[in-house]
């Protein structure tokens, strides 16, 4: 019990509304303050959160008053916002990717090591019903020993909606580290750790238009492989093909299919938390669709911090980041030198499964 545990929140920008509407009225969290290099948004942002503070950058990181940051920036300023939260003796939670670059992963886990503070990173869809559902029915046996599976994400890129896509296209931007977390941290929790990489990557042009906000109209450079594709060895001998593309109008393909000698499982798309997870068993008619079995009901953006610093043992922890960083950069590695790479990175067991926990739970747990 006692009081509240503190968060800072660094960034203010598109989605930072997600968070805060999971955090905001939390009884075991408090967002204390708010800071941006744009300090008229996050003075907007603190005005609408009881008690909370909007503050420099800086000043934020620094307040004695703060027990965890919530590191919202773009993937650029991950690394040196989180080292600067760890210097200060704060636990950090960060969007996803842990950071730009592996090094700088690295660096955050060995001072985060030394300063003996938690440090966890997004996404945490995983943690809802839908991925937990399929990993359950995988941990029961449904579909036998697995074997291989399916990732697919290929839309025609986000700056067709988001109104400053301009990092999705810098180094540390693109389809595989943007939206592969998702991808890849899913099948890490189905099917355990990763070993080595193959990959293969293509940039379909050099710039892009923005299709929406006051920029509409304007072109951005594209900097990096718009188009990632590639195969993933698991620990166990399970292959997992993946592809991950800004270069595509449509696909019909299940987000994730997960293969194994008795049946298969459709999981529902891992940016979300929910949807359904469907069983096709070996001499059935039809896929049928399982009852949620495992995870966070209703859960939202931030449950994976408040599954931190609530519990204390994180699933979203940073190192699983750091694996599925690894995973990510070996493949765009593997992709530009034309070879199968090891992984350098491993973790010692998939993370703890979620039991079914009642949305009521989760919300009141203080």
């Amino acid at each position: 019990m006692g009081r509240p545990h503190r968060i800072g929140v660094v960034g203010t920008g598109y989605i930072s509304a997600a968070y805060l509407s999971t955090l905001a009225d939390h009884p075991g969290v408090t967002v204390a303050a708010v800071a941006d290099i744009d300090a008229a948004r996050a003075a907007s942002v603190a005005a609408g959160i009881a008690g909370c503070r909007a503050l420099p950058v800086d000043e934020l990181l620094q307040d004695p008053q703060i027990d965890t940051i919530l590191n919202l920036t773009v993937p650029a300023a991950h690394a040196s916002v989180a080292l600067a939260a760890i210097a200060n003796h704060k636990q950090v939670y960060g969007e996803k990717p842990l950071a730009a670059d592996l090094p700088a992963a690295r660096s955050l886990l060995l001072q985060a090591s030394a300063f003996e503070v938690s440090i966890g990173c997004a996404p945490d869809t995983v943690l809802g019903t839908g991925v937990q559902t399929a990993r359950a029915a995988v941990d029961a046996g449904m579909i036998g020993r697995p074997l291989s599976a399916v990732a697919v994400m290929a839309t025609p890129g986000h700056e067709r909606w988001h109104p400053n896509p301009d990092f999705y296209y810098l180094p540390g931007g693109g389809p595989l580290l943007d939206m592969g977390p998702y991808y890849v941290s899913a099948l890490v929790h189905l099917l355990g750790p990763i070993v080595a990489v193959t990959g293969a990557a293509s940039r379909l042009r050099d710039t892009r238009v923005i299709g929406s906000g006051p920029r509409a109209g304007s072109s951005i450079p594209v900097e990096v492989d718009s188009h990632v594709t590639g195969v993933l060895h698991h620990a166990g001998g399970a292959l997992s093909t993946i592809t991950t593309s800004f270069d595509a109008v449509r696909t019909t393909a299940a987000p994730i299919e997960v293969h194994g000698e008795t049946g298969s499982l459709a999981v529902p798309d891992p940016n979300r938390f929910d949807g359904d997870v469907r069983l096709f068993e070996a001499g059935a008619d039809d896929w049928r669709t399982l009852d949620p079995l495992a995870g966070y009901v209703d859960a939202a953006r931030g449950i994976g911090l408040l599954d931190m610093v609530l519990t204390g043992t994180p699933r979203a922890s940073g190192e699983l980041a750091l694996h599925v960083l690894d995973a990510m950069t070996s493949l765009l590695r593997s992709a530009s030198e034309g070879r199968r790479l090891d992984l350098t990175t491993t973790i010692a067991e998939r993370p703890a499964a979620v039991p079914l926990t009642p949305a009521a739970l989760w919300r009141e747990t203080a």
